[in-house]
């Protein structure tokens, strides 16, 4: 809670709401902190958006714009990240990697659109023009161009494209080091108590991947081998190399 005056206002959550965050939304609504929160699901861009306009106090946030912020504190332990193939971030398209002319960007994700053209400029040695599509273009991609696809859209078309990259893979190949999209962001200063007993509900949810996944909780059984995705894929833990390969890819922005 949030004392303002003589009242105790709800904290308000903003959590992403595609499936790799359904661990952290499944441990909110377990808990007892759910009493304390108003929560709201969000694409990245919007949960960034109502942080930033200050209509939550708590974002699930694209670490490219915590530098952004007015103030900022990560409040938990927890983040959306990767050692390794995410398998939910990545580029698709029908001709070689340096054959490449054209990248439509995700309107979605801040932090997706700067990694690829990070591993553009500073990895694949590439010069490609960056797009944002007016319209969905994945069914009508250029022969000379990819497209960044995130989230739930990466497992209906993956399989429909000659190359696959995925990009959290890239950047571990290449930095030797894991990836972070995002994080437990607060625009403001938060109870210590609280922030602890958020991180205890997120921690729920992590500690119950194969409850979530038999109860099909919230449909996620429409990801392709949802135990391996929530186990191998995504790494949830907020640790020293992650930290790390963030300070890293926010010098290179």
């Amino acid at each position: 809670m949030i004392i303002k005056g003589n009242e105790m206002n709800k904290v308000k959550v903003s959590a992403v709401s595609y499936a790799n965050t359904y661990p952290f939304i499944y441990g909110l609504e377990k808990s007892d902190i759910i009493d304390q929160i108003e929560l709201s699901l969000d694409c990245p861009s919007v949960c960034a958006t109502k942080l930033f306009s200050d209509n939550v106090d708590i974002g699930l946030i694209p670490i490219a714009l915590i530098p952004k912020l007015k103030y900022s504190e990560i409040i938990s332990d927890y983040c959306i990240g990767s050692s390794g193939e995410v398998k939910s971030v990545i580029l698709v398209s029908n001709t070689e990697l340096l054959n490449i002319n054209n990248i439509y960007l995700d309107h979605e994700s801040r932090t997706s659109n700067e990694l690829v053209k990070i591993l553009a400029k500073q990895f694949w040695h590439i010069n490609p023009a960056f797009i944002f599509p007016e319209k969905d273009v994945l069914d009508k991609i250029p022969s000379d161009s990819a497209a960044l696809l995130i989230g739930d859209k990466s497992f209906n078309y993956e399989n429909k494209f000659k190359h696959v990259i995925d990009l959290a893979k890239e950047w571990t190949n290449y930095t030797q080091l894991p990836f972070v999209f995002a994080c437990w962001v607060a625009n403001k200063h938060l109870p210590k108590i609280f922030k602890v007993d958020f991180s205890k509900a997120l921690n729920i949810g992590i500690k119950n991947i194969d409850n979530i996944i038999n109860t099909n909780y919230r449909d996620i059984n429409k990801i392709p081998s949802p135990k391996k995705y929530f186990q191998e894929n995504i790494d949830y833990l907020l640790d020293d190399r992650k930290k790390k390969a963030m300070d890293l890819f926010i010098s290179y922005l």
